[in-house]
């Protein structure tokens, strides 16, 4: 299948009220980008790609022009198992992320599940990329594979040392804080007590631990007085 036959079901794909929707949450990435298929729809055509090995071409260009097209490789390359072949598909991809959404659909667990301590030298390399989307990449995976049984403090200090003044950066911050208050709370409290975090994102880090129904009211409301 070429990519042109791809192009063409996608744009057969198109919901014009869910692009305009959609848009509205992407405002970084122009509306003429944007096709606007269904995000099961998207997956389930992802699906029937992977069944018949018809994206290899695919997936070895890049980038692609449209905003659907880029998830649609993610979400194919999500579902490989190879671990270095993942990885491979993923330093391919991650330079062409312009926006959270496809950066936030990536999930690697057939790839990473079992490859969490090599996992870690990859994690620490997209974090410290100065990549916007690929650091934010990078702390995602964290949030996602290392706040359980794979928990090592050293880990929050990667997060909370991240250097960048991009939005999208500061809020996957935020959003690992708040789910390390929620899961490893006496180790991720000190950074909050001792503001280590950027103000912006320290405050943001608590609001969306308090609005997080794993929070404890107790802890909620010791958040509060530390703002």
């Amino acid at each position: 299948m070429t990519n042109k036959d791809i192009r063409e079901h996608l744009l057969g794909l198109q919901d014009l009220g869910y692009k305009e929707f959609h848009c509205k949450l992407i405002p970084n990435v122009d509306a003429s980008r944007v096709i606007g298929v269904r995000t099961p729809m998207l997956r389930r055509y992802a699906k029937e790609l992977i069944k018949s090995g018809n994206y290899q071409e695919f997936i070895s260009e890049l980038p692609h022009e449209y905003f659907d097209e880029m998830n649609l490789h993610g979400m194919i390359i999500c579902n490989i198992s190879d671990y270095e072949e993942a990885v491979c598909e993923i330093d391919k991809f991650l330079p062409y992320v312009d926006n959270w959404a496809t950066c936030d659909l990536l999930s690697f667990k057939k790839a990473f599940k079992g490859n969490l301590g090599r996992l870690e030298h990859d994690v620490c390399r997209w974090i410290n990329s100065g990549d916007t989307y690929t650091m934010r990449f990078g702390m995602g995976v964290l949030l996602e594979f290392y706040l359980d049984e794979a928990f090592n403090p050293r880990h929050l200090e990667w997060v909370a040392t991240v250097e960048s003044d991009e939005y999208y950066v500061r809020m996957m911050q935020a959003w690992y804080f708040a789910t390390a208050i929620a899961k490893q709370y006496e180790a991720s409290i000190p950074y909050i007590k001792q503001h280590r975090l950027h103000e912006w994102t320290h405050r943001k880090a608590i609001q969306k631990a308090r609005e997080s129904f794993r929070v404890s009211d107790e802890v909620k409301a010791y958040l509060k007085s530390l703002k």
